[in-house]
């Protein structure tokens, strides 16, 4: 009895020790902190299921302790109890074939319909283009025909279609809080349908590895009141405004004359590249390179001048500018937004 305890203890210790390791620190989201209706239909399924397997342990766990601890009772030297043996073949086809039956079947209706409600398509949705880049991701808006980078902004309440492909390789668009993740696949287009309940800011990242670049291809997604996204929405559907200040007007003179203007885009300048991010609004994102650096004056200055040195891999190339090119351009670049 004694070693029976020990090993039961010692079980119960490496099973606690696997449900704190999947807490996490707290830095990454969680699909159970739900708050879009994707997520709440996952979650919920995720809860059934633990609820479920959680259940089948305690059962399996209680008989395993009962087989250790009960001796068969015998007529005779050679003969079992035939009551037993009656009890033991109850127990074999109830406890491996109905109950896994029943189980098996719980979860296929839960499954199915928890499928059929992530994949509803509403009428009034607001439609947005993304597109899995090497290592970022392009963010459109087909209404007003504007390009972002790396951050989506959302109303919270209106559904959301956002519509998914690559240029590349295959990789997986994932907001935990927010849906489920569905890969983004080159010449293919995948939808990904859910509603933002809550206002607030929301991490997402690549969830299929996808290259050197994997752990630094993360976006964010900004959930707002419908007011206050109308508002974003309007404001970068009109013309960009001329540089406010002369440091501003020489990095745009600058940034135009080097090759930044060959593979970026800036709406409503002479800057109409492909192969990087659209930079229209670069001044009011967090992050820069895809998550690699906070979108900061001086990270801004070292990814402008070494951008392989910040993020190993990326296509841009380190560019011979002079000091005084570098914060001219920062000054251009922070005032875009």
């Amino acid at each position: 009895m004694s070693r029976l305890r020990r090993r039961a203890a010692l079980t119960g210790v490496v099973v606690a020790g696997v449900l704190l390791a999947g807490c996490g620190s707290g830095h990454s989201p969680s699909m159970l902190d739900a708050k879009g209706s994707e997520s709440r239909h996952i979650a919920g399924l995720w809860w059934l299921m633990f609820a479920i397997a959680c259940g089948v342990y305690a059962i399996v766990a209680g008989f395993i302790v009962v087989a250790v601890l009960r001796r068969p009772a015998v007529t005779s030297e050679t003969e079992p109890d035939p009551a037993g043996r009656r009890f033991d073949d109850r127990m074999v086809v109830f406890g491996g074939v109905v109950v896994p039956i029943l189980v098996l079947v719980v979860l296929a209706v839960v499954t199915v319909t928890t499928t059929n409600a992530l994949r509803r398509p509403e009428s009034d949705a607001l439609h947005v283009d993304v597109v899995g880049k090497r290592w970022w991701w392009a963010v459109t808006y087909p209404s007003v025909h504007f390009t972002t980078a790396n951050e989506l902004r959302l109303p919270a309440g209106r559904p959301i279609e956002i519509r998914l492909t690559s240029d590349n390789v295959i990789h997986s668009f994932w907001v935990p809080q927010l849906a489920g993740k569905v890969d983004t696949i080159p010449g293919q287009t995948n939808l990904l349908r859910f509603v933002a309940r809550t206002p607030g800011t929301y991490k997402g990242e690549c969830a299929e590895f996808c290259g050197v670049q994997h752990t630094h291809m993360g976006f964010i997604v900004r959930v707002q009141s419908p007011g206050d996204f109308d508002r974003w929405l309007t404001q970068h559907s009109r013309p960009a405004l001329e540089p406010a200040s002369e440091p501003a007007a020489q990095g745009e003179a600058a940034f135009n004359a080097q090759s930044c203007a060959g593979c970026h885009t800036i709406a409503g300048t002479p800057a109409a590249g492909t192969l990087g991010p659209d930079l229209t609004d670069i001044g009011e994102r967090e992050t820069l390179g895809a998550g690699a650096l906070t979108n900061t004056p001086d990270n801004l200055a070292r990814w402008i001048t070494d951008a392989p040195g910040a993020k190993p891999g990326v296509l841009m190339p380190e560019l011979d500018l002079s000091p005084r090119d570098v914060q001219s351009i920062v000054a251009y670049l922070e005032s875009l937004k």
